[in-house]
This record gives structure tokens, C-alpha cells and sequence, in this order.
């Protein structure tokens, strides 16, 4: 398969749909001198179409891969650059990926299911805004002068770790890229990124467009595969630093073990998620905070490490509520990603469709009211979970303890503050929380009481790039994406002492 260099102008999104009716689409390893192996069909989780092909990488590849980019570090190509000169070659990046952003969405809706409009809307955009921002920074980063006697000099400097792995989730396939492979290429570090064998596409035009802007092949290596054959090699490998790594917990538990196997790499995880709404008695007028409710639960299918998918509310309020959701959900179009109309599309695939399907059957067993959806129509593929609600979901029931991944919302209703609170924290999970209120004390209580990396106030938010992102508890540590505090991941402490 070609791995021709990318136009400066992307194609249209109908181009991209179309090349995938023909199975035309393709992603597999960039490395300097590698040559692509064997595939495996990529398909369509809408249809279940075959729409290409990702090439099947294994421990071989990544040893290539880990050997360019060391090799690259330590002749300094990329690290060795002066700040501003990275930053000039990022911005080119940038460039180009704002060319090709209808590309990038129409290969992110196809590859994942994810509608089309939010692509388009919300992820690239985002995606772009990550690039540019750590571009920007990259030349503004300083080191510190400690204090000491007039005898000596004491430098604290930060320098790039070296070589990194990067792990992505199919979720969210271009923003999470950029989430992670913009800031460690900003401060020098030679990069291998293995997207997940589900969503690959965007990852290899995006490495190609990184390349074509000026970043060496070295310095950002692409794999592909599947995990036990690309990402357990990568996680092992010995001369790789550090893996930042997006996806489940209990993947993220592998990344430890191979940590401890093999050189006491570094891990980054950011997990799993069962982040609480917490809808106090003197919450606002619920009509107006109602989309930030199903937004948190619904968006990208529920298929989000950070979708509130408890809805804990006062009793006295939790009618309305539900009412006022009710009447609202209809407006969650199920159907086909391509159409701009859609807000939900099918499940990433069979597997994870089974596993959040079963979750409707357990939690009519375990006693949960239904309230709203419950179904799995029969389009497409069949990979289509309903947006449904169940109410009277107790902290025994799997709804309440389970990441499910997908649109279910559990609602439990409570009595006072504290219970909130503590109904909130009985979670092994600590990634986010939303709060609604109108008392600004309460709110300043809660956001402190709760045990989450992220809390938003009388909405539903991640924040922005500018503000760090990562959980508590086993959502997740070792460092936050987003934000300054994103660099220090990918950055070493070195302390300079001299003697007068």
C-alpha cells in the first residue's frame, strides 16, 4: 500500500465517504526505511462494511519504530532545535491540519461511528486549538535559579525524557493525538504513537501531514496493530522512557505490569470515569440546565471517560427532572453518522456492544426502574444502544459502580448534602463531577469535598486546553494532559551546581 505524501489542501468529507464505500482507506506504520506488512480489514461500525485496510503491526515494527526514534533523540535533529524553530515547524503542522479538517472528520465519523457534526464541531476543532496552543508554548517554558550561598550557582532545568510511547483510545481518535503527541514533540522528545486498531485512520494522515510540515520521520514514529501485538511490545520495550496511555482501567493495570518488567518506564494513565451530576434542591431553573444534564450522559454515543453517568438529584426536584429529560431526549437523533442530523451513532463495535447492552438486562434484574429508551433497534449493523434512563438505581447496583461506556444514565435520588456528597465519592473512579446550585458556599463545599480531577459549576465541562485534565483514585495518575502541567510528563528534572 502507497504511503504517498499528503497535498497541502485536504479532500472533501463526501471523498472520504466515498473512498470507504470503495474499501479504498488505509493506515499503517511511518518509520524512516520501514516497509508495511501484512493488514487486517478496517470497517465501518454503522454498516459493518469493510471501508480498508490498517496494517497489522507487531514487536518487530515497534522495535523499528522505538530504534528511529532513539536514534533521532540522541542526534539531536528534533531535540537539538532551538524552541522557536519547533515551534515554526509545529505551526506548519497546524497549517496543514487546518487544511485537511474536513478530511480528518470525515476519517474520525467513519473509522468510529462518531456523528459527523461532532466532528466537525467539536473535535477538530479542539484537535487544531491543542496543536496550535502547545506550539505557541513551546518557546516559553523557563527554568528556575534555587537559592544558595554566594559560593555557588544552583540551575534547575527541565529537558525532554527522551522517548515516548503513546497509547490512544478510539473514542476520541485526533484529539487525543494531539492531547498527547503535541506537547511531548514541543519540548523535543521523539514520539511513537499506536492509535487504537479500531480508529487508525486520522492518526496516519495526521503523521503524514506532521512530516510533510517538517517534523522529522524519526521524531514521530506511527504503529499500528492490535494491543497485544503493537501495544504490549511498546509498553515492554526497554529503551522507550515513558508511555502516556488513554483507554481502561484495566489496560492501564497492564501498562504498570509491563512498567515493572522491563525498565521502570514511566506510565501516564487517564482511565475510566463514573463521574456524578449532583442536582442540588436550589439548583437554577432546571429547563435551562437541562441540555448540560444530557450532554454529559449522551454526548459521543456515552463513549467518554468523563460522561456523568450517575444523575444524583434532591428528591424534590428529581421529578421535573426527569420529566423535563423525557421531553427532551427525542432530540437525540439515532441513525447514521454521515448525516449531519445525527447525535448518536452505533457502538465502536460488537464487543462493546455486548457489554453495554447486557448492562440494560442487569439492571432490570438488580431492581432499576426504567424510564426512558431501553431498546437496541435493529439499523445498520445492529450496534445501536437506545439513550436510556433508569431511575431508583441504588449504590449496590452495577449502574451505580460499572463504567459502562455507552448512553445509560443512572439516576439516584438523595436527601441532604452530605449524603450527596457521600454518594458522589462511592466510587473507585474520580475523573469528574458536575454540580448545580445556586448557592455559591454549597458549591464551593461540594467541589471541595469531591474526590475528581475535574469539577464543573452549574454546567457540564472539561475545561479547555488551558486547564489540566486527569482523575483520582483509578481514573487514573502519573500527570495531567492538557494545560502547562501537560509538559511535565514528557520533561526530566535536572539540577546544575556551580562552584564559585
Amino acid at each position: 500500500m502507497s504511503q504517498a505524501q499528503s497535498t497541502t489542501q485536504g479532500v472533501s468529507k463526501e471523498t472520504i465517504f466515498q473512498r470507504a464505500d470503495n474499501a479504498e482507506l488505509y493506515a499503517g506504520a511511518l518509520i524512516p526505511g520501514y516497509s508495511c506488512g501484512a493488514t487486517f480489514e478496517t470497517q465501518n461500525p454503522y454498516n459493518g462494511q469493510c471501508i480498508g485496510q490498517v496494517e497489522d503491526g507487531n514487536a518487530n515494527t515497534v522495535n523499528k519504530a522505538v530504534e528511529a526514534a532513539r536514534e533521532t533523540f540522541e542526534a539531536g535533529t528534533w531535540a537539538d532545535l532551538a524552541p522557536s524553530e519547533r515551534k515554526e515547524i509545529l505551526l506548519r503542522w497546524h497549517a496543514l491540519l487546518v487544511a485537511h479538517t474536513e478530511e480528518l472528520a470525515a476519517l474520525d465519523c467513519i473509522d468510529g461511528g462518531k456523528p459527523i457534526s461532532e466532528c466537525l464541531e467539536t473535535d477538530l476543532p479542539e484537535t487544531l486549538e491543542t496543536i496550535a496552543w502547545y506550539a505557541e508554548a513551546s518557546d516559553k517554558l523557563f527554568g528556575r535559579i534555587a537559592p544558595t550561598g554566594k559560593d555557588a550557582l544552583a540551575l534547575i532545568e527541565k529537558e525532554a525524557a527522551g522517548v515516548v510511547g503513546a497509547v490512544l483510545p478510539w473514542n476520541f481518535p485526533a484529539l487525543m493525538y494531539a492531547w498527547k503527541v503535541a506537547p511531548a514533540l514541543a519540548v523535543g522528545n521523539s514520539v511513537v504513537v499506536k492509535p487504537a486498531e479500531q480508529t487508525s485512520l486520522s492518526a496516519y494522515k495526521m503523521t503524514q501531514l506532521a512530516h510533510q510540515a517538517g517534523v522529522p520521520e524519526g521524531a514521530l514514529c506511527l504503529v499500528t496493530g492490535m494491543g497485544e501485538s503493537t501495544g504490549q511490545p511498546l509498553g515492554l520495550h526497554a529503551d522507550v522512557d515513558i508511555v502516556s496511555f488513554t483507554g481502561s482501567t484495566d489496560v492501564g493495570r497492564l501498562f504498570l505490569q509491563y512498567s515493572a518488567q522491563s525498565n521502570l518506564k514511566n506510565i501516564v494513565l487517564e482511565c475510566g470515569g463514573k463521574s456524578p451530576q449532583v442536582i442540588f434542591d436550589d439548583a437554577y431553573d432546571l429547563d435551562t440546565i437541562v441540555d448540560d444534564v444530557l450532554s454529559a450522559a449522551f454526548w459521543n454515543m456515552g463513549e467518554n471517560c468523563s460522561c456523568g453517568s450517575r444523575l444524583l438529584v434532591h428528591s424534590s426536584r428529581k421529578t421535573e427532572l426527569l420529566t423535563l429529560l423525557k421531553a427532551r431526549l427525542p432530540e437525540w437523533v439515532m441513525g447514521d453518522p454521515k448525516d449531519s442530523a445525527t447525535k448518536i451513532g452505533p457502538m465502536i463495535e460488537a464487543v462493546h456492544f455486548n457489554k453495554v447492552s447486557g448492562y440494560l438486562a442487569t439492571a432490570k434484574a438488580e431492581g432499576a426502574e426504567l424510564v426512558y429508551g431501553g431498546s437496541t433497534p435493529s439499523m445498520g449493523a445492529g450496534l445501536f444502544v437506545e439513550p436510556t434512563i433508569f431511575d431508583g438505581v441504588n449504590a449496590d447496583m452495577s449502574l451505580f459502580k460499572e463504567e459502562v461506556f455507552g448512553p445509560i444514565l443512572a439516576v439516584t435520588a438523595f436527601e441532604t448534602e452530605e449524603e450527596a456528597l457521600r454518594l458522589a465519592n462511592q466510587s473507585d473512579y474520580g475523573l469528574a463531577a458536575s454540580i448545580y446550585t445556586a448557592d455559591i458556599r454549597r458549591a464551593n463545599r461540594a467541589a471541595k469535598a469531591i474526590r475528581a480531577g475535574n469539577v464543573s459549576i452549574n454546567c457540564f465541562s472539561e475545561g479547555s486546553i488551558a486547564t489540566p485534565f486527569g482523575g483520582y483514585k483509578q481514573s487514573g495518575f502519573g500527570g495531567r494532559d492538557n494545560g502547562l502541567e501537560a509538559f511535565d510528563q514528557y520533561l526530566e528534572t535536572k539540577t546544575l551546581w556551580y562552584a564559585n
